[in-house]
């Protein structure tokens, strides 16, 4: 983004545009390990600390490092436990990095592959080309080195899920201070590990935590106005963006960036955005960021001049980034040369990429065969939130037994989606068997014919233990054992956004790169697949027509209200769309022509259904012109 108002003189961060994403609890859990000695940018969940603990002592054991257990019965051990991880995560990248950089540029070395893996339009890969047909060895010795010396790591970024953040016990069955709750207490074990990278913050605001983070100067600029631990926000829209940002500058805190997601177009968890599509929500981030920038920034001098700390003479460099369903380089290069965006995610595709991310062998051969039909937008999340779930994972087929052998739920072992005070004075999880035992007792007083019971009971029994099972890969993958040496039965959850059944086989982390940047085409042959905005567009539809089912019978007026902004919103984004393709350039006219047919098509369904419900929508649909 060059303009004066994100900083013109910023040196970019990363050598690459692409960054793999937080990717469930598990997938990603050491996959900067794997893919930071290449330059490449991935986020770790930290919301699980007993598998972070479980993976410090694998990588520890691994490279031969000492390793202390810190325990439940140690004090704040759930911080301790990240710090400890990330600062051997961080040691780990250092040392693998230190490798690379010091290997020798021949065919097939690390270093010769961590050039070759960057985009063809890097400043840094044409400085490499023109290495390799330099003949003068003097001058060819001074232009390795000046590579050496410009290479980078990926950074080690983390995530925490603002809406996890239950409240903790200590041994005497008490309520714990606030600080200790799961997100406060996780982003102190970030803050106080020696990382110089992000958090990311995910789900929306969450105003005890963000306060919270006032707390360590990390987060503030030194006296050269540099920030070692900066702040992303991943959101759904500029507004969400504009109120989370201006209530961090108002603490003096920057964000560092701006990662916008779509709300239904992507993996795990889906936050629905009413009806706004992606395409113009970055068409306002793109009108509206020197403004964004400008107004945050009034708000975070004020903030530090009042803290008696240096206000920045411009804004530190912020970066708009996108992720979410994409699947093509044409896209990928689309969305950052038509929205001058400064990078994107690309998460689902690397679940097929054993190099980057943890997946266990019998998930892999699911994930390598799934269709569209495959993956569902469940109702299996405990937090209430829609969940993109392989419907025939191991989890899920294990659920179902044991629902057939009349034992619904799990033991619940970790219990960090616990939120339900129902039957318990203490929350428990409403997947967990003995919640669901107590709901379907409750169930079983209630006067209700057959089909209604069995309807009610299956909404109780659909809930899935997540927090667990979403952890289970890596340790699968690398035969992680009990305390009595017996490695148990593991069953894993996994939850991939549609993208997946357009990827049918394991790759490479070469290949992966290579499609991203288009050196290789990984979808070559696979029957067309939607542009990602009509797949967006499709998701939100379906989305739509189902909440308006469920409300039809007898809607209260606020529900009325918010389908008929949905619907508003959908109108509008379409409308815009029909605008957007023609100038799809890179794509040919086949391409473009079909995808304004698509277009059209869901635009009709949307307009036929909303006619069969006048009582709920009144004002009739605005039909755009057939293609």
């Amino acid at each position: 983004m060059n303009n004066t108002t994100t900083g013109t003189n910023c040196k970019p961060g990363n050598v690459h545009s692409v960054h793999i994403p937080v990717m469930g609890t598990g997938f990603s859990i050491d996959t900067p390990i794997k893919v930071a000695k290449y330059g490449i940018s991935s986020v770790i969940s930290i919301v699980d600390d007993c598998l972070v603990e479980d993976m410090r002592k694998y990588h520890s054991g691994l490279r031969g490092k000492d390793y202390v257990p810190i325990t439940k019965e140690d004090e704040d051990y759930r911080a301790r436990r990240i710090t400890a991880y990330l600062n051997l995560v961080d040691d780990i990248v250092q040392d693998e990095f230190a490798k690379v950089r010091s290997s020798s540029f021949e065919p097939g070395s690390e270093i010769s592959k961590y050039f070759e893996l960057l985009a063809q339009d890097s400043p840094l890969k044409a400085q490499y080309n023109a290495m390799l047909v330099e003949t003068d060895p003097a001058r060819k010795n001074v232009l390795q080195e000046d590579l050496r010396g410009q290479m980078k790591a990926g950074s080690i970024d983390v995530n925490i899920m603002t809406k996890i953040d239950k409240m903790n016990y200590g041994p005497d069955k008490k309520e714990l201070a606030s600080e200790y709750s799961d997100a406060l207490a996780a982003l102190r074990g970030y803050a106080q590990s020696k990382l110089n990278s992000a958090i990311v913050f995910s789900a929306g605001i969450n105003r005890r935590l963000y306060t919270y983070i006032e707390k360590f100067k990390d987060f503030y600029a030194d006296a050269t106005g540099t920030i070692k631990k900066r702040i992303i926000l991943k959101v759904s829209d500029y507004r969400s963006s504009f109120i989370q940002g201006s209530f961090l500058a108002k603490k003096g805190l920057w964000v560092s960036e701006y990662r916008i997601e779509s709300g239904l177009n992507c993996g795990g968890h889906a936050f629905v955005s009413d009806g706004y599509l992606l395409g113009p929500i970055l068409e306002e981030f793109k009108k509206k960021k020197d403004e964004l920038m400008a107004t945050i920034l009034k708000l975070c001098n004020e903030a530090l001049h009042a803290k008696n700390l240096k206000p920045f003479a411009q804004a530190p460099c912020t970066r708009i980034t996108a992720q979410g369903g994409i699947g093509t380089a044409k896209e990928n290069k689309f969305l950052l040369e038509f929205y001058q965006i400064d990078g994107t995610g690309w998460a689902t595709p690397f679940l097929l990429c054993p190099e980057a991310t943890n997946v266990d062998e019998v998930t892999l051969k699911k994930l390598c065969a799934a269709t569209e039909n495959d993956i569902e937008l469940s109702e299996v999340s405990p937090l209430g939130v829609p969940f993109h779930n392989l419907k025939e994972s191991p989890s899920e087929l294990e659920k179902r037994r044991k629902i057939e052998l009349g034992r619904p739920g799990s033991a619940c072992p970790k219990g960090y989606l616990v939120s339900n005070r129902e039957f318990t004075e203490q929350p428990i999880c409403t997947a967990s068997r003995q919640y669901q035992k107590l709901k379907l007792d409750q169930l079983k007083t209630v006067a209700l014919d057959p089909s209604a019971f069995k309807q009610r009971a299956e909404q109780i029994m659909r809930k899935s233990c997540i927090c667990n099972d979403l952890a289970e890969p890596p340790l699968i993958t690398h035969h992680v054992v009990t305390k009595n040496g017996i490695e148990p039965k593991r069953f894993t959850a996994i939850c991939p956004g549609p993208n997946i059944a357009h990827f049918s086989r394991i790759v490479s982390l070469k290949e992966m790169i290579d499609h991203i940047y288009g050196r290789l085409n990984l979808l070559e042959g696979v029957a067309a697949r939607p542009n990602m905005f009509i797949k967006e567009l499709q998701l939100n539809i379906e989305y739509f027509i189902k909440e308006v089912k469920k409300i039809a019978p007898a809607p209260s007026q606020k529900q009325i209200e918010y389908v008929n902004e949905f619907k508003k919103n959908l109108m509008e984004g379409m409308e815009y769309y029909r605008e957007l393709f023609p100038r799809m350039i890179e794509e040919t006219e086949e391409y473009r022509t079909r995808t304004l047919a698509q277009l059209q098509e869901f635009q009709e369904r949307l307009e036929s259904f909303i006619a069969d419900h006048t009582a709920l929508f009144p004002t009739p649909a605005v039909a755009f012109a057939a293609v």
